[in-house]
């Protein structure tokens, strides 16, 4: 078995490959389009059984936003897959100690990844670190409480006159949310890539001094049962700076004509629209895993994010996978500057490197993951500081699927 990154000419053979992992002859059109645009082959593996491409893995180089505002290096794990005649040979093992051995070397302090199947990573280091919801809102059922008015104006325009405006609020808008991915204008457009067959609607929000400050994408799907309408708005994406902003966007969606019902796939778990329905329950919320987080480098890791108080910790963590990763650290805050170091001294909280990728975005508590008994606490007072220390104002979210 050869392990190596791919040639560009060998995309289309790593492309089936992926499908057929996945159960499908072959990819789609559109997937082979975005992927080609986005792909990155240095950093893209195959396993090679006689010449053929019959495992895959690879990574993308992100920016993502963690608490406080700074963007950091994140290795985007993505593309995994082993043909079903080659399974539980340990090719996903190699392929995923290859590309985060790469991302060590390239300085990334995270890899990240969203799963297909959740239990698959955990052996490797990855933690669940934010959550997601998903909206089937019925629209019969829906009135807001009392007080939210809308503001400002919606403009529906063409893609490409959207796209630069709604990239200008995207570019504003992931200072304020962990978790989000910096994309330039162009990564951007892909990643919002319509396919042929489903032609979608963009639309900006503009406030009440013309600025613009919120854009939603969708589609619908039309059914006429009996003549009647029964529209479903499918929302793909919807981006707002404010409070007032995304109340007038949802009111916006729900206000199109002939539609009986708004879908998303995801949205934040702090969504603001949930408290703001009389009947709550027509949100019809599901709660889903999301982003997975792991540390390739405990101690930069710690220290790029910011924390809500100062305070100093003793981290003890465990990394079954790469066993040098892990190790004991010494976490201080001081005047909101942070700096983490490995230290001799006793841990007074105890984990495996998942749990730090848990609570590295604020998507999930020291005390939820104790309770759990994900943590060994040897101090309660040390895990009550943990908390107070990690604590976020906003829920962490990736926005973009990758």
């Amino acid at each position: 078995m050869e392990f190596r990154t791919i040639e560009p000419e060998e995309f289309e053979a790593f492309s089936t490959t992926l499908s057929n992992a996945f159960g499908e002859p072959r990819a789609e059109e559109h997937d082979l389009e975005v992927d080609k645009a986005l792909i990155e082959p240095d950093r893209t593996w195959a396993a090679f059984d006689e010449g053929r491409i019959v495992g895959c893995a690879g990574t993308y180089s992100l920016r993502t936003v963690v608490p406080g505002g700074s963007a950091v290096g994140m290795a985007g794990v993505t593309t995994v897959g082993v043909l079903p005649t080659h399974r539980r040979r340990g090719i996903t093992t190699t392929l995923l100690g290859r590309i985060l051995e790469q991302a060590r070397e390239r300085g990334e302090p995270f890899a990240s990844l969203f799963a297909s199947q959740a239990a698959i990573y955990g052996r490797f280091g990855f933690g669940l670190a934010t959550q997601g919801l998903e909206l089937d809102i019925q629209l019969d059922r829906v009135r807001f409480v009392d007080g939210l008015e809308s503001s400002g104006r919606v403009r529906l325009l063409a893609r490409e006159d959207a796209l630069p405006v709604m990239h200008g609020v995207y570019e504003r808008f992931t200072s304020s949310r962990p978790g989000a991915t910096v994309h330039d204008v162009t990564t951007f457009s892909w990643l919002l890539a319509e396919k042929k067959d489903e032609p979608c609607f963009y639309v900006v929000h503009e406030g009440d001094d013309g600025t613009p400050d919120a854009f939603a994408v969708y589609r619908t799907k039309h059914r006429w049962p009996k003549g009647l309408p029964h529209v479903e708005l499918k929302l793909k994406q919807l981006i707002a700076l404010g409070p007032r902003a995304n109340t007038s966007m949802w009111r916006y969606l729900f206000d199109v004509d002939l539609v009986s019902n708004v879908t998303t796939s995801d949205r934040p778990v702090d969504e603001p629209l949930r408290w703001q329905l009389e009947e709550t329950r027509a949100a019809r919320a599901r709660l889903f895993d999301a982003l997975y987080v792991r540390p390739l480098d405990v101690a930069s890791a710690l220290s790029r994010r910011a924390y809500t108080v100062d305070g100093a910790l003793v981290l003890g963590v465990t990394d079954p996978f790469a066993a040098e990763i892990g190790g004991v650290f010494a976490l201080r805050v001081d005047g909101g500057r942070a700096t983490c170091d490995r230290t001799d001294a006793d841990p007074l909280l105890v984990c495996s490197v998942n749990e730090v990728g848990s609570v590295s975005l604020g998507g999930a508590t020291w005390s939820a993951l104790a309770n759990a008994g994900r943590v060994e606490v040897r101090d309660p007072a040390a895990l009550a500081l943990a908390d107070a220390m990690f604590a976020t104002g906003v829920a962490p979210w990736a926005p973009f699927f990758f």
